[in-house]
Order: C-alpha cells, then structure tokens, then sequence
C-alpha cells in the first residue's frame, strides 16, 4: 500500500481545538478518518516551527489519499500537505526507464 509523509499546520479554530482536546483526540481522529478510505496510520509527532503535525500513513491509493487530503484542508482548521513516499525499489524501477526531455533554453 503506499506510504504518504503528511506536514500539517493548525490554524485559527484549529488551533484552539487542539487546546481544548489535546494531541491523543486529534491523532485518533485521523486514525478514524484513515479507516474510513481503507488507510491506516504509521506515525505521528506534533513539532516545532512551521508545521505543527507530521506523520507518515498508508492508503490504498493517491485518490483516497487525496480525498481525505482535501477533506481536511476544507474544513478551514488545518493547512495539510502530502508527499508520496517511495521505496528503494520504486526508485530502482525509475532509474530503469528513460523518458526524453528537453532543458529549457537548448
């Protein structure tokens, strides 16, 4: 299943919900929201600086990742961004193919 690094900031309503009901409730509910796309969660850590939540699940796929990405960052409480992680393999199979391309100015 693929992996997804998630950075996560907390902004205005959500910064006071997460006051309110600490960090176990936020993380729980993404396990929940997680499930509900056939996903699950591998690890999550609150931080310093400009992201407040990062973490690493598994989904079925980029649309459910998306979907719940969206669903998230719509609700106006938490700025959330995703990058697909890729195994040594994935990267293996890349460094296999040979796609054309032309640099800009040659």
């Amino acid at each position: 299943m693929p992996k997804y690094l998630f950075e996560a900031t907390y902004v205005g309503q959500g910064i006071k919900g997460l006051m309110q009901e600490g960090g176990t409730k936020r993380r729980e509910a993404l396990v929940e929201a997680l499930k509900s796309v056939g996903g699950t969660l591998e690890s999550f850590y609150y931080a310093f600086g400009y992201y407040d939540v990062l973490g690493v699940f598994e989904a079925p796929d980029d649309a459910s990742a998306a979907a719940l990405s969206l669903l998230i960052n719509s609700s106006g409480n938490v700025n959330v961004r995703l990058k697909p992680l890729l195994t040594v393999e994935d990267l293996d199979e890349a460094a296999k193919k040979t796609p054309t391309y032309r640099a800009p100015g040659q």
